[in-house]
């Protein structure tokens, strides 16, 4: 049985760029960290892995998701779950728009322009 690939999204965003959001930011994504509702929100919209990488102040995140995950229907849930909501505003004190990001923008997306498996 075939199984379906997992669909690929990669994301910026910027930290305050001052040491005790950086830690701060680290502290609630430890293990553990993120309010069980959270994860259940992530997993219930079928996202397979989050993985966020940090470089100084710059984040990327990579996100694998199957194939019933659907952003918008994703985000319309969210707003209406208030643990969500209380994450993302607790958060977005730690966060800042990157400069080309759209008002209310948070993770912008980024554009994949390589592959190695594309390669002859």
């Amino acid at each position: 049985m075939a199984t379906t690939p997992l669909r690929r999204f990669c994301f910026t965003l910027d930290l305050k760029d001052d040491p005790e959001s950086i830690e701060r930011y680290r502290w609630w994504h430890r293990p553990g960290g993120p309010p069980a509702a959270v994860t259940r929100a992530l997993r219930a919209a079928d996202i397979r892995e989050i993985e966020i990488w940090l470089c100084g102040s710059r984040m990327f995140m990579l996100l694998e998701a199957g194939p019933h995950y659907d952003p918008a229907a994703k985000a319309a849930r969210d707003a209406q779950d208030p643990d969500v909501v209380a994450w993302e505003r607790l958060m977005w004190q730690l966060q800042q728009p990157l400069p080309a990001a759209a008002p209310g923008e948070k993770w912008v997306p980024a554009e994949r322009i390589y592959a190695l498996s594309e390669q002859p």
